[in-house]
């Protein structure tokens, strides 16, 4: 694992002379060695060349490493004075550290001359992170985490695994400040997993543990390349088809076999169908609605361990059972020849027995619904002369029992 600049810098050794300066770099050589491969919480210091590390809202001092003891220094800040209130003898004290503190600091001597510049760069101690972790076959648990607390400071991680008592395995990160680590070909015999991320910054270090457990983290990637087909000759059938999600290893299907389930409705409708399959990759819908466009899905489990996730449903794919395909109807010429006439013929001017029956059969039909309809237009008529008599009638009574009011009402009591 490789440090940022920044951090290396922590480690650059004070300018010694001869034997005393070799034996300095070789030890902070050393320490820069075992921090990349076993790295402990507490390895950075204040004591640092040109950049210092501080925390925000805390009390933070600067010292002069250029200035003889107890010779009096002038401070500035990013080119200006600092108030001497703050100064005593070759340092600088900065009370409740905030990010406007920030910048450029440099000591110079009463002949004005530098000293020593120091840039001075404020944040936050580690904290946890939030780690999460996904399966999506037997062979890599791939693992990410996201600050809970933004530093403000160069960070790096450190990720690790361990079973039980064994010892720490690491959990292998393939871009430094991607957040993400991969636990390759993890031991079959147990499922129980402590997954170990720890922040570090120039301020301390802090570890984060999260406990996996294998077969309930084991979720398969939805099935991929699915396709619907018609068949033929069938208009409540389709073929549904798929392929294995391309994360689940092909050579492994024999040893790591997949459930699937598909799941259809007519578009318009709430209510799902569902069919089961185990290891094929293909099914037949037989009951589909005719003449309808269907939406079709499928998600994978592993077959072995039923506890395991199912994974998320493939994307929606429509389609519509088998219509029988609409001819267009062909005009046909009517023959109206008739040969056996031909060989008989029959004198125009003779009249069938039965075309005379015909006649006389329609013409007493028409005699008939003729005097249907007279009599219920004679029927309808003396119904309504019947409404109207009575009709006069009640208006007469109403008048008599009008005027029998009248009078009543004119007889003086």
């Amino acid at each position: 694992m490789g440090l940022p600049l920044e951090l290396l810098l922590f480690y650059s050794p004070l300018q010694m002379p001869g034997l005393v300066s070799c034996l300095g770099d070789l030890i902070v050589t050393g320490i820069i060695i075992l921090f990349s491969d076993h790295v402990q919480s507490e390895i950075w210091t204040n004591e640092v060349s040109d950049v210092q590390f501080g925390r925000l809202g805390s009390r933070v001092v600067l010292t002069c490493g250029g200035a003889h003891d107890g010779s009096p220094v002038a401070w500035q800040f990013n080119g200006s004075s600092v108030p001497a209130g703050q100064t005593h003898k070759s340092s600088l004290t900065l009370l409740n550290t905030t990010h406007s503190m920030e910048g450029n600091y440099s000591c110079h001597d009463e002949r004005g001359t530098l000293l020593q510049s120091i840039k001075l760069r404020l944040g936050h101690p580690p904290h946890f992170v939030r780690v999460s972790c996904r399966m999506p076959n037997h062979m890599n648990i791939y693992c990410s985490w996201v600050q809970t607390k933004t530093t403000h400071l160069p960070t790096l991680y450190t990720s690790s695994y361990s079973v039980k008592d064994r010892d720490v395995e690491p959990c292998e990160q393939e871009h430094i400040g991607v957040n993400e680590c991969t636990i390759t070909d993890p031991p079959f015999w147990t499922s129980k997993f402590l997954v170990n991320i720890t922040e570090l910054n120039p301020l301390g270090s802090n570890s984060t543990i999260l406990q996996i457990d294998a077969h309930e983290l084991l979720k398969p990637d939805p099935p991929e390349d699915v396709r619907v087909l018609q068949v033929e000759g069938q208009s409540t059938q389709l073929l549904v088809q798929w392929s294995l999600p391309s994360s689940w290893p092909v050579e492994r299907m024999d040893a790591f076999p997949l459930t699937y389930l598909l799941r259809y409705r007519p578009i318009g409708s709430n209510y799902w169908s569902r069919l089961e399959t185990e290891e094929n990759t293909s099914l037949k819908i037989m009951d589909a609605l005719v003449g309808h466009l269907h939406q079709i899905q499928i998600r994978a489990q592993d077959a072995l361990i039923n506890h395991s996730q199912w994974s998320e449903w493939s994307h929606v794919v429509e389609a519509q059972p088998w219509i029988e395909p609409w001819k267009e109807p062909t005009e046909e010429l009517v023959d109206f020849s008739f040969p056996y006439f031909n060989s008989f013929p029959v004198r125009t001017t003779d009249k069938s027995p039965d075309s005379s029956l015909h006649q006389t059969g329609s013409l007493g039909l028409l005699i008939l619904l003729g005097l249907f309809a007279a009599v219920m237009v004679a029927v309808l008529l003396t119904i309504i002369a019947l409404l109207w008599v009575r009709q006069r009638k009640q208006d007469n009574v109403k008048k008599e029992e009008l005027a029998s009011m009248v009078k009543m009402k004119s007889i003086p009591i």
